[in-house]
């Protein structure tokens, strides 16, 4: 898989557009070079534009603006979170009545402490990928705030336990690779262990910021400051700090269905223990994961992929049967519709429509 159709690999500054990924045969709202500043930002979410322009042969101007057509659609978003070692994580699957699954879908996409949100076709109705201080909240929040909404079923959660990529790691891969060089640090495999308790709470600051930047993650220090109550200097002082600490991560997202890949597929997996880490690595390099975490248990490793199609499942699990004899698929479950990724609300498009703020269940 590759960021951009082949017959499409002309200079990006061209601009052309690309085919309708809906099949309508007019024009997606991704132009070549839209998608090769998503790719820009995805490798550098806060460089300067005139770096991310220096990276894709336009001038600094050209990409703010452009950027700011993508934001202000909905169709590409900056944001920032927790990184993954000071949180406790898991991801729960929820069973529905039939005509429960669309309040139920509602009511989660509100909780502030449930920051993706999925619908499915396959054992279970919705996946709930939610945060907490600790397992002994963690639990109650599910059992009483999930698990007691009205026309919930059953819930059966799998705990994340190490992750060893997520959407933020995941890359367009739309620019030259003179522009990847400009911008790229070298990957290496940091796999990073969720936490099974909240070792402290972030200081009010530092949470004022993680909120304004995951509404907006490019915020200059200027604005960051006055969106949080501090001076330029506190704010430039205290964000450097967490970003040198890895205690915040950002991420550039985007409408995906409306890039072409049109198709989410979660595949549950159980891989021997001592197969463990070399696979979740492994897999973390494929094109096509968006996410690779080993979880509680028999199938203790979750594998998420953005594909062009449902005729690309088959090849891809064709692909992971030769190159991981030892991982077995349990199950694979397709996303009809993600309603929330990472805080974002998302219409049927993939497009953002707004943003929920985290914070910790209440219980």
């Amino acid at each position: 898989m590759t960021g951009i159709p082949g017959e499409l690999q002309e200079n990006i500054s061209g601009g052309a557009t690309v085919p309708d990924s809906r099949g309508t045969g007019g024009a997606a709202p991704f132009s070549e070079l839209d998608l090769a500043l998503v790719d820009a930002l995805q490798a550098a979410p806060r460089a300067p534009w005139s770096r991310i322009g220096r990276a894709l042969g336009v001038d600094a101007t050209t990409a703010a603006r452009r950027w700011e057509r993508l934001r202000a659609g909905g169709l590409a978003w900056v944001s920032a979170y927790d990184s993954a070692k000071a949180t406790t994580v898991a991801y729960v699957e929820v069973r529905c009545r039939p005509r429960a699954v669309e309040s139920a879908g509602a009511a989660l996409t509100d909780m502030p402490w449930v920051f993706s949100v999925d619908e499915t076709a396959g054992e279970f109705d919705l996946l709930a990928s939610v945060v907490a201080a600790d397992l002994p909240s963690l639990g109650r929040s599910v059992h009483s705030l999930i698990g007691g909404l009205r026309g919930v079923r059953s819930t059966r959660t799998r705990l994340g336990i190490t992750l060893y990529s997520e959407g933020g790691d995941w890359r367009m891969r739309a620019m030259e690779p003179s522009g990847d060089a400009e911008l790229s640090a070298p990957r290496t495999s940091h796999p990073t262990p969720y936490s099974a308790h909240m070792h402290h709470r972030p200081p009010p600051e530092d949470q004022a910021l993680l909120e304004a930047l995951g509404r907006d993650g490019r915020l200059g220090y200027t604005d960051l400051g006055t969106a949080t109550g501090m001076s330029e200097h506190t704010a430039r002082r205290r964000l450097q700090r967490m970003v040198r600490d890895r205690d915040i991560t950002f991420r550039c997202d985007l409408a995906h269905p409306l890039a072409g890949l049109s198709t989410v597929v979660l595949y549950r997996t159980a891989v021997p223990h001592t197969h463990l880490e070399a696979t979740g690595n492994a897999l973390a390099r494929r094109e096509e994961v968006r996410l690779a975490v080993s979880v509680s248990g028999s199938d203790n490793l979750l594998v998420m992929v953005w594909l062009r199609g449902l005729h690309a499942i088959d090849p891809f699990e064709a692909h992971l049967a030769e190159r991981f004899p030892h991982l077995k698929v349990s199950d694979r479950t397709v996303f009809l519709h993600t309603r929330k990724r990472m805080g974002r609300l998302l219409d049927t498009t993939g497009r953002a429509v707004g943003h929920v703020p985290f914070s910790l269940p209440q219980v």
